[in-house]
């Protein structure tokens, strides 16, 4: 077929675009070239409207032992000749078209990651948003996805520890599933994603290849529109145990020593693959793709370059070593072919039944390499003016504060998740220290030592639409304060940046504020990030999201038995709140979901506050001052003495002691605030070890809540409320 412009254009490519494929080549290039420049220039594969910006993060750090972009995960060291590989993905596009499959190939693709490095998966997190839950495409949406997240890492055996989910009408019809995966592997086992070696030769091992996840890169990098519907060949089809064999035996194969270079085969397939470990390693392959295991027929080049089909690693093996490589996956059950070797140069030959189908530089189709790499225009979004508007003093302070909270505890964004996270295995692997004892943090013990991985998702979506550059820093800050509370010290973070299109300025906007903001705040707390993802073109005919920048975070405990956890202990105990009360409530659930304000400031937040309330907190955990730790965050002060309340069903005798408002006081969500509880024995020198303000508001009891001396009720009428919400969506709903 004769290639044009308009071909180039169909498959996603800019007019300048695809001058510089001509330029590169000195040709015009054929389809299945053109296909796989249209892959990996995608914004999903090369970053190209984001790497300017994300080459401005701290990527520094004494822990650090894989930089961001490196490898396929970062590497942090954790002592005792041990690392800690992480990362966070998303996978949105195919989880709104098809949010069974698309959500549990997003979960097989981000182990994949980990253990590619030659790490063993220990733990999953996720991050997810949609729409309102009277909805009931949302209810469709949710239970596909969740059940997606479900079977997947249940039948893969890798516990899902922790996560967060958020409600918001912007995510209606793009909903949110970003995956994180932990790993853990002995320093100097790990394996690199790059190819060397002339004449070693080049294999794929794992699931047959078929005609799924079709151009799934270029998809994930265009906006959800009426019209998805008709790219559901683009959505991957995962086999849950086929990974589970295929973890086993990659990591069977490192300990060999016969393996040169190892990448899985995500997004772009095997273009993808070939390409990043070539580039990598400065060399060339020769590729055939007839040698290349297939479950369909008839498969042409370019479907055979692109598929994303699941479950698939390309490795490089040192020559002569081949049968035990091969030996190896067969014990697994599992397909090992030869498909190629590497080669002196730079090329990437591809060919089919002794053809040469395809002939690309590998270095001219990665990130970092030939790739383009823009900068857009931004400004500040209109609605802005909206928020600087707000006057908090126009909102009425309620005369009736228990009506308030009772509506207070049952918002999706409040609620027990109980019924997303009951789908999820949490105890697999027997490492989970959380799972009778809540904490801030998921707490994972590292099997054969003392030491625990504390392990958070966190970012508050409302406060970045308010203001990206501070709603940023409070996404890394709440991460932090979750860590720190549960005991730890936060190491690193990875990042999922979800945004709207950015070739619309104010979204750009959000996306550039937004990365300034975790610059800061990273600095601020000495968490280096390693790595991540970007996630553009979450929007729809009605508009982009909120800006979502996902903070994954790990911290460390150096001996497991300082996990602090949240739930008040004794009836007696005093409660204290560390950390300044502020007369605000900007942003909060309180005056979004029941007063009605769409627009206002982002909340309270001081980054040097934030940092000495973690030091204080960290200090009375090692000095064993405190019996829980709880930080307050949506919902304000009110939910977060209920969390703490419903796990052992005591209750709380509290009164506000400060001057401000009383709704900013109960249900406000200034930020840098942890609520703390003491045997009354240890008020001395608690109160005398306190750099940061402090209040004393009250005692755990043993039954009510009494608020300002009003009795509101037994706490476990509060619990059954808080408890049900969500599942009562779902008491009449039949999933299609």
């Amino acid at each position: 077929m004769e290639i044009t412009f308009e071909t180039a254009e169909k498959l996603g490519l800019k007019k300048d675009e695809f001058e510089k494929i001509i330029q590169i080549l000195g040709r015009t290039p054929n389809f299945a070239e053109l296909s796989a420049y249209s892959v990996m220039w995608s914004e999903h594969c090369s970053y190209k409207n984001s790497i300017k910006w994300l080459k401005t993060l701290p990527r520094e750090g004494s822990k650090l032992l894989v930089k961001a972009g490196e490898e396929n995960a970062g590497l942090m060291d954790i002592g005792d000749g041990l690392g800690v590989v992480f990362k966070i993905e998303s996978h949105n596009h195919p989880s709104a078209i098809e949010p069974f499959q698309g959500a549990a190939t997003g979960v097989g693709g981000i182990h994949r990651d980990i253990f590619t490095m030659g790490a063993r998966p220990v733990a999953a997190l996720n991050s997810l948003r949609f729409g309102n839950l009277q909805n009931e495409k949302t209810k469709h949406l949710l239970s596909g996805i969740v059940h997606g997240i479900g079977h997947y890492g249940n039948c893969f055996g890798v516990p899902t520890v922790g996560g967060e989910i958020y409600f918001e009408d912007c995510y209606h019809t793009n909903p949110l599933v970003n995956a994180m995966s932990v790993g853990v592997v002995r320093i100097g086992d790990t394996v690199s994603a790059t190819a060397s070696g002339k004449g070693n030769p080049v294999f794929i091992a794992g699931s047959a290849t078929g005609k799924d996840g079709m151009g799934g890169a270029a998809f994930a990098s265009a906006d959800i529109t009426d019209n998805s519907v008709e790219d559901l060949p683009a959505v991957q089809v995962g086999d849950p145990f086929q990974e589970k064999k295929l973890l086993e035996a990659c990591l069977e194969v490192v300990e060999t020593g016969a393996v040169v270079g190892m990448q899985d085969m995500g997004a772009a397939g095997i273009i993808c693959s070939t390409a990043e470990t070539s580039a990598k390693g400065g060399v060339g392959m020769n590729i055939y793709l007839d040698k290349v295991p297939t479950r369909q027929r008839n498969m042409k080049a370019w479907e055979l370059l692109l598929s994303e089909s699941q479950e698939r690693m390309l490795l490089v093996v040192k020559k002569g070593r081949e049968k035990e490589v091969i030996d190896i996956f067969t014990k697994w059950d599992l397909p090992c072919s030869q498909i190629g070797e590497v080669t002196t140069g730079d090329e990437l030959c591809f060919y089919m039944n002794d053809v040469l189908e395809v002939k690309i530089p590998a270095e001219s189709l990665v990130l970092g390499g030939g790739a383009p790499v823009y900068e857009r225009k931004y400004n500040v979004p209109a609605y802005t003016k909206k928020i600087k508007s707000f006057d908090s003093n126009k909102i009425s302070i309620p005369d009736n504060l228990k009506s308030i909270a009772e509506k207070i505890i049952v918002l999706s964004n409040i609620a027990s998740k109980k019924w997303i996270y009951h789908q999820y295995d949490s105890t697999v692997g027997t490492a989970n220290l959380n799972t009778n004892e809540p904490s801030d943090a998921a707490v994972v013990a590292i099997k054969e030592t003392s030491k625990a991985l504390a392990l958070t998702t966190d970012c508050n979506s409302r406060y970045v639409f308010a203001d990206p550059y501070i709603g940023c820093m409070i996404a890394v800050g709440e991460a932090a304060r979750n860590i720190v509370c549960s005991g730890g010290k936060p190491l690193g973070v990875t990042n999922c940046l979800n945004y709207g299109n950015p070739y619309d300025p104010e979204v750009y906007y959000q996306f550039v504020e937004s990365i300034k903001g975790m610059t800061a705040a990273c600095n601020k707390f000495d968490t280096p990030v390693t790595g991540g993802n970007v996630s553009f073109y979450n929007q729809s005919p009605s508009g982009p999201v909120y800006p979502t920048p996902t903070i994954g975070m790990v911290g460390l405990l150096e001996d497991a038995s300082n996990k602090m956890t949240l739930d008040f202990k004794n009836e007696g105990d005093i409660i204290y709140v560390l950390g300044k009360s502020v007369n605000d409530i900007n942003c909060s659930e309180y005056l979004h979901k029941i007063c009605g304000v769409e627009f206002s400031p982002a909340p309270y937040f001081n980054l040097d506050e934030e940092l000495r309330v973690h030091d204080t907190v960290s200090m009375l955990i090692t000095k064993k001052l405190i019996e829980s730790a709880h930080d307050i965050s949506e919902g304000g002060l009110f939910v977060t003495l209920a969390e703490s309340a419903f796990h052992r069903l005591l209750g709380f005798n509290v009164a506000q002691k400060s001057s401000i408002r009383k709704d900013a006081f109960w249900f406000g969500e200034a930020q840098g605030r942890v609520v703390a509880t003491i045997k009354p024995e240890n008020i001395k020198p608690f109160e005398a070890s306190l750099t940061v303000p402090f209040e004393k508001i009250g005692t755990v009891t043993d039954r009510d809540i009494v608020i300002d001396k009003d009795n509101w009720g037994n706490i476990k009428d509060w619990f059954e409320k808080y408890d049900n919400a969500i599942g009562n969506y779902f008491k009449d709903y039949m999933p299609e």
